[in-house]
């Protein structure tokens, strides 16, 4: 029984908190309460000469409010039935109506709204014989807030018809059995095949025949344990008279891939007519598509190049342009040739990042950009190389290399193709605009599709040396070479040993159990579980995911969150700000990222009366941008926001 702490309330409501309406010939009394009703009805007030009796269970909700299918979803639980205490009853069997998807936060639930009946046929000991039937009901009703109630209906059929017994409810039964999918053939409906793919997400490939094309389909799936499924997505089948939805696949690596082989449930539901069948999806590699894939490599080549602006680059460039005036009066063909091979470092680089990312999902790990700053051996290690690289340029030590074993590391690519590879490490912790758009669809797709996104930020953070390489006489726009290196080299330095100190100080703050990142002004600890309630009572809330090691976050920080505008609205009442610190690998943190298709910070999102599912802002952010984000999602509410 899943039940979210953000979807309930601190009730349980029993049957005498609730009114009753007087009972009709075939039907028990109404139990009302302030989100609907619901009653148990019979096809016939008596139960006639048969052994088995039609009923229905009855709810009528008011607008918003709804019950829950047998395989709820994300979250919640179906009603159910205890019929201990009837007579002449040997079971009872509930039919379950096609249901309708519901999305509520980021989570996906199956259920029903309005006016719906669920058909029961009862068994009966002895056939022919009076009934009488006391059903201990338990059922869940939500909107954004969900509230359980217990209670006893209870139906007495006599053995014949009394005289003034009334029609009973066999019209209405009828209406919702119909409802129920059968195994397609009425509907025109038919499981034609099924793939299980890797990727994060992983999805499921369902190929659906139709005897007319489907309008707008749905699938529910049962008996995958351990994983959730997203809505479907239409794409062209494989066959003319094929459809093929793909559903999105959330668990851990080896829990999606055991569903290869495995029989699953699959119910359809496409324009009034649904159909449930059993399939057992087989196992396929990532697919490539290509059509969502070169506007994305476009967005990642110009995410790459932005990146080399932003600060966590900066050293390294630094280190660059002393060896680029160093070098400027060699031959242009040497000027080439070195920033070519820093360039292939770079993309290298990011070749292997791509790889890891790969192995990584493959065993279900969850990943991120920039997650190596959340190790302290990777910090510890970082911070020791950067502190060598100062004391050299202060001229503290050489390290003597034999000629040749120089030539090979200064003179050949080796030293430049190892620059490029220490500036992608160091850019890692910066976010840049559309660097996330891009890194989301690679991570949430399969291994080509990672490969080929971060072989395009690649090349995009190595644009500018690509560019020298193509035109290496650039270098000699550059200053000659004199004194004023010794001072621009000591200035470096600083700059590097700077860097080096930062990381320091983020592994430092990572062994303490609380660190300081909701101290002071208005920010609280991040709660997931709390922005439904907190929606639900009209309270605007701001979600700032940072951490120590994210200079971009750092950067939104000191010039925008902590502006005196944005820091008055953020503490104005109506408003909560909550900050979730990620310096740290932290699940809640990545899970709630995933959401949103992110797998990088920084990140913010703004949620209220008028965006209830929250909404993203850009990575680099602007004060405006806050407060009109702010203002829409008071949109709404009731004003104190």
């Amino acid at each position: 029984m899943d039940r979210p702490a953000f979807l309930f309330t601190a009730i349980t409501t029993l049957a005498l908190a609730a009114g009753t309406a007087s009972a009709e010939p075939g039907a028990s009394s109404w139990f009302t309460t302030d989100q609907g009703e619901v009653r148990l009805v019979a096809a016939q007030p008596f139960v006639g000469d048969g052994d088995t009796v039609a009923l229905g269970l009855e709810f009528r909700l008011k607008p918003q409010w709804k019950i829950y299918w047998r395989s709820p979803g994300d979250a919640g639980y179906p009603p159910r039935l205890d019929w201990a205490g009837s007579q002449n009853l040997v079971a009872a069997d509930i039919d379950w109506p096609a249901p309708r998807r519901f999305s509520v936060l980021g989570f996906e639930t199956a259920g029903y709204e309005g006016t719906v009946v669920l058909p029961i046929t009862a068994r009966l000991a002895t056939a022919g014989a009076a009934v009488q039937l006391h059903a201990a009901l338990d059922y869940l009703t939500c909107a954004e807030i969900c509230v359980p109630y217990q209670t006893v209906l209870s139906l007495d059929l006599p053995a014949m018809k009394p005289a003034d017994g009334g029609t009973g409810f066999a019209a209405l039964i009828a209406r919702y059995a119909a409802l129920v999918p059968g195994d397609g053939h009425a509907a025109g409906l038919a499981l034609a095949g099924a793939t299980v793919r890797p990727g994060d997400p992983a999805r499921l490939e369902l190929e659906v025949r139709s005897d007319r094309p489907l309008d707008r389909p749905d699938a529910f799936i049962e008996g995958g344990d351990g994983v959730a499924f997203g809505a479907p997505e239409l794409r062209p089948g494989k066959a003319p008279d094929q459809t093929e939805l793909r559903l999105p696949v959330f668990g851990k690596g080896d829990v999606v891939a055991a569903l290869a082989g495995r029989s699953i449930a699959v119910t359809l539901v496409d324009d009034g007519r649904a159909m449930t069948g059993t399939i057992a999806p087989v196992g396929g590699a990532a697919a490539l598509d290509l059509a969502a894939l070169w506007p994305m490599l476009a967005v990642a080549l110009l995410g790459g190049l932005i990146l080399n602006v932003m600060p966590c680059v900066l050293p390294v460039l630094s280190l660059k342009l002393v060896g680029a005036v160093q070098h400027r009066e060699r031959p242009l063909r040497a000027v080439r040739a070195g920033f070519l091979a820093t360039a292939a470092g770079i993309v290298a680089s990011f070749a292997g990042l791509a790889a890891a990312m790969i192995a990584l999902t493959g065993a279900g790990k969850t990943v991120g950009w920039g997650m190596q700053f959340q190790e302290p051996l990777f910090l510890g290690l970082m911070a020791a190389l950067l502190l060598l690289f100062a004391a050299n340029l202060w001229g503290w030590f050489e390290v003597p290399l034999p000629r040749r074993v120089a030539d090979l590391a200064g003179r050949t690519a080796l030293g430049n193709f190892a620059s490029g590879a220490f500036a992608t490490l160091l850019a890692t912790p910066c976010s840049a605009p559309f660097l996330g758009t891009a890194l989301g669809f690679a991570l949430a797709s399969g291994p080509v599709e990672i490969v080929a996104i971060f072989l395009a930020l690649g090349v995009g953070f190595a644009a500018p040396y690509l560019v020298v390489a193509a035109v290496p006489a650039l270098v000699r726009l550059l200053p000659r070479p004199g004194r004023w290196m010794l001072l621009l080299r000591r200035l470096l330095g600083v700059a590097l040993a700077g860097t080096a100190v930062w990381l320091v100080a983020i592994l430092l703050a990572g062994q303490a159990p609380e660190r300081g990142a909701y101290a002071g002004g208005p920010w609280r600890k991040f709660d997931a579980a709390a922005l439904g309630p907190l929606v639900h009572d009209g309270a605007v809330v701001f979600v700032d995911v940072t951490a120590d090691w994210c200079l971009t976050c750092k950067v939104n920080e000191r010039l925008v969150l902590d502006s005196d505008a944005v820091r008055a609205r953020l503490g104005a009442a109506g408003v909560v700000a909550m900050r979730a610190d990620w310096t740290r690998p932290d699940a809640a943190i990545t899970a709630y990222l995933r959401r949103f298709g992110r797998y990088g910070i920084p990140f913010n999102a703004v949620y209220g009366p008028g965006a209830p599912a929250g909404v993203a802002l850009p990575e680099i952010l602007t004060a405006d941008a806050v407060l009109a984000a702010l203002r829409r999602a008071a949109a709404g509410g009731d004003g104190r926001g």
